[in-house]
């Protein structure tokens, strides 16, 4: 799929195209890309136990530099422009997850929002550049409003998949089949005559969604652990994103020597080359309509089918009482340090009205006790579920992991006491 339409340039510093040509290579690459974007941010986030917010300012912070060095650069270059997609597909995932996972913003209106957003970037792009092709990203100009775009789209494609999956209920592995045929048709509809910018951007948010139901069917447990759960080939996130970016770098390696995608001139680059048939454009466009409509008929029907949704929230608490220190006797002393810290932290800011303080303590050790999951709980099955309905308690109290808002300080005070308590 190429993107080829007239570009007017503008002025400013003028560059070799910025971006690759739009070949095969591109669109495997870019699967990849998406594909890590959601096994190397979960896998940071949770096992890590760095924490969802943290992860996020972590990878801003690299997009930063990253971004930085790529837009410095006077021509395409395999290894920045493709690391700075990499990284891209992870900070753009990390900001809609935020949005469900601690904002509690509803999918339906993460993706609103997103679409909304890509839209004022694309008219503000074409207003200012009078083209939206990314065989003219040749000044400072359009390559910002180029990444903004691409930012955008993951944090799009991010929701916009998520939304799919809970409004049907299907596995990775069964929604991977949505996108494919998707981009398949848009292929399709491009062969035929469809305008290719509009063509190529539609086929790239769709590429989103599709690697990342591939890195979850590649990484999810064979077997629910809960109902609703999904299911897949048990690789697990740190072996998924281990595999993909290995394969991020072979692909890159080659390209880097072969230069098979890269525009070898500046005239080959921004040659006008009028190819368009507007009657046929109009008909593909008629058809991208269509394809709208039968996708948005699929997924209604879809989810008026009976199926398994996410376990409802129920009390955790264990069954089994034990005394003060017994659930923790078999696990590293180090460990359950480190846990006192932190709910003693967050009893203290209680305490004294730092709800902020309390709130981010509290996040801190829940981040530490998910880290720590598959360390201690292999030690004491009952001890560590005597704490993790505890820890669930306490959680609740500050409206985290939960939809529930927080609740007062002296409810707070209650449960890390007795969370406390049970730590010994």
């Amino acid at each position: 799929m190429t993107t080829t339409t007239e570009a007017r340039p503008r002025s400013g510093r003028l560059m070799l195209n910025k971006v690759p040509e739009v070949t095969v290579w591109f669109w495997v690459i870019k699967v990849l890309c998406t594909t890590v974007g959601e096994s190397f941010a979960d896998w940071i986030n949770t096992q890590l136990g760095v924490g969802l917010v943290n992860t996020a300012w972590i990878f801003t912070a690299v997009l930063v530099v990253v971004l930085a060095v790529q837009l410095r650069l006077k021509r395409y270059a395999a290894f920045p422009y493709w690391l700075t997609v990499v990284v891209v597909s992870v900070t753009g995932t990390l900001y809609t997850d935020i949005l469900t996972d601690q904002l509690n913003v509803p999918l339906w209106i993460s993706s609103a929002v997103f679409s909304v957003l890509l839209a004022v970037v694309f008219g503000v792009w074409w207003l200012r550049e009078r083209t939206l092709s990314i065989h003219s990203v040749t000044t400072l100009s359009r390559e910002s409003f180029y990444w903004l775009t691409v930012l955008v789209t993951f944090a799009l494609g991010t929701a916009t998949g998520d939304w799919t999956l809970e409004l049907t209920g299907w596995s990775p592995g069964v929604s991977v089949l949505l996108p494919l045929g998707l981009i398949a048709a848009i292929t399709a509809l491009w062969r035929f005559g469809a305008n290719p910018v509009l063509s190529f951007w539609l086929a790239y948010i769709l590429t989103r969604p599709l690697g990342a139901n591939i890195g979850d069917w590649l990484a999810s447990p064979k077997v629910a652990q809960n109902p609703g759960d999904p299911t897949g080939l048990a690789m697990g996130t740190f072996t998924t994103s281990l595999i993909f970016l290995g394969l991020i770098l072979a692909t890159v390696v080659y390209l880097t020597v072969t230069r098979a995608d890269v525009t070898e001139s500046y005239e080959a680059t921004h040659a006008t080359q009028v190819t368009s048939n507007p009657r046929k454009e109009r008909i593909a466009l008629a058809g991208f309509g269509l394809l709208a409509v039968a996708t948005a008929t699929l997924l209604v029907w879809a989810h008026g089918q009976p199926h398994v949704g996410p376990a409802p929230e129920t009390d955790t608490t264990s069954a089994v009482q034990l005394a003060p220190g017994q659930a923790v006797k078999h696990f590293p002393p180090a460990k359950v340090g480190a846990l006192r810290t932190l709910a003693s932290t967050s009893l203290k800011d209680a305490r004294s009205g730092d709800a902020a303080g309390a709130h981010a303590a509290a996040q801190s050790l829940r981040d530490l006790w998910d880290a720590d999951q598959g360390s201690l709980q292999p030690l004491d099955q009952t001890g560590w579920t005597s704490i993790d309905a505890q820890m669930d308690k306490m959680l609740k109290t500050f409206g985290i992991d939960h939809p529930n808002p927080p609740m007062s300080p002296a409810q707070q005070e209650t449960e890390l006491k007795a969370l406390l308590t049970d730590l010994g």
